[in-house]
């Protein structure tokens, strides 16, 4: 099932018994949970509409007889199950509950009418050998919430202030990611702080980016490396400074750009074995966005380059660990050697 099918259904006052929520975007998980019950309950019936399990706590078979049982003053029930055991893959470990999934499988075949049930599956794949997952996908119950793409995330940023009565520039927004990363819970919270400051039908510029969201860490490490990759000196030493003045530990600092030099070093070495961004990810564990932004950095670059800067990182950590080396000015003669 799409999103905007049950979307579609909902306007039409149309609601599934059974809607299965798995994959890695938790927080639009929680959005689509946030609308259906919107759209299902009034605000006076959803004390007693809604009831919560947990797998990892009570039996599924449980959760079951409580969807199968006719709601108390309120016209329907929403019955919301954190899972990570009945329909998630497998995760390295054992849930200590055993779990009756004929009687779900039972239940799916004659659900309540009054009844809506949300598995958000705390995991990014379903185990599709199961029988009870078989008949979930045969019944297009499944949901999955993969993590946006750049542009996806990017369009996405944009409408969300469209929603507010805001327009937002295609580099703000670009600008927005580069900040924020790829988190929706930060990103949303982001947006809603640029739109309160542009108004009603105002618009969002990247200088009010600029303004107003504070760089991480991470990113201007990003932008020093960019720099000293590009010879300009004066900037990453700059950008050094910034750092220090917020106070950031040279160690710190070291252990980032070695994360950044490593993970653009894999990069180049997948992309040989000619792995797309996508499988990239998956194999490195980033978002994809992380990895486009690594691949871009990596082309300044030759595998044997990162490697000796990785080398020499591995030893200006041990000399500021072991008090032999400044740390403060251990790191920026580093710094100056990238250049020479």
């Amino acid at each position: 099932m799409e999103l905007k099918d049950a979307a579609k259904e909902w306007k039409a006052g149309t609601f599934r018994p059974v809607y299965v929520l798995y994959g890695k975007d938790r927080y639009r998980m929680r959005q689509f949970v946030e609308a259906l019950t919107d759209k299902l309950l009034p605000e006076d019936e959803r004390e007693l509409g809604i009831v919560k399990y947990d797998t990892s706590e009570t039996p599924v078979e449980e959760a079951v007889a409580e969807a199968d049982t006719m709601p108390f003053f309120a016209s329907r029930k929403l019955v919301l199950i954190r899972d990570v055991s009945v329909l998630a893959a497998a995760q390295g470990k054992e849930g200590k509950l055993e779990h009756s999934t004929e009687t779900l499988i039972a239940y799916l075949k004659q659900p309540c009418e009054s009844s809506v049930v949300v598995f958000q599956v705390m995991a990014e794949k379903l185990d599709e050998r199961r029988k009870v997952v078989k008949l979930l996908k045969e019944q297009n119950a499944l949901l999955a919430f993969q993590e946006l793409q750049e542009q996806e995330l990017r369009e996405w940023t944009v409408k969300r202030a469209e929603e507010q009565a805001r327009s937002m520039s295609r580099e703000a927004a670009q600008l927005l990611l580069a900040r924020t990363g790829s988190n929706m819970q930060q990103l949303a919270h982001e947006v809603d702080k640029l739109c309160l400051h542009a108004g009603s039908g105002g618009q969002i510029t990247a200088e009010d980016v600029e303004m107003l969201i504070a760089s991480t860490v991470e990113e201007d490490v990003f932008a020093l490396i960019d720099a000293m990759a590009s010879l300009n000196v004066e900037k990453a030493l700059r950008l050094y400074a910034e750092l220090l003045l917020r106070r950031e530990e040279p160690i710190k600092i070291a252990a980032l750009i070695a994360r950044q030099f490593r993970i653009m070093l894999q990069v180049k070495e997948l992309e040989q074995h000619n792995y797309s961004p996508q499988q990239m990810a998956g194999q490195l564990g980033l978002h994809p966005y992380a990895v486009k932004l690594a691949a871009e950095k990596a082309r300044r670059f030759t595998p044997q380059t990162l490697g000796r800067h990785l080398s020499k990182l591995a030893e200006l950590d041990y000399g500021m660990k072991t008090g032999r080396v400044d740390k403060t000015l251990g790191l920026e003669l580093f710094l100056l050697s990238l250049a020479a």
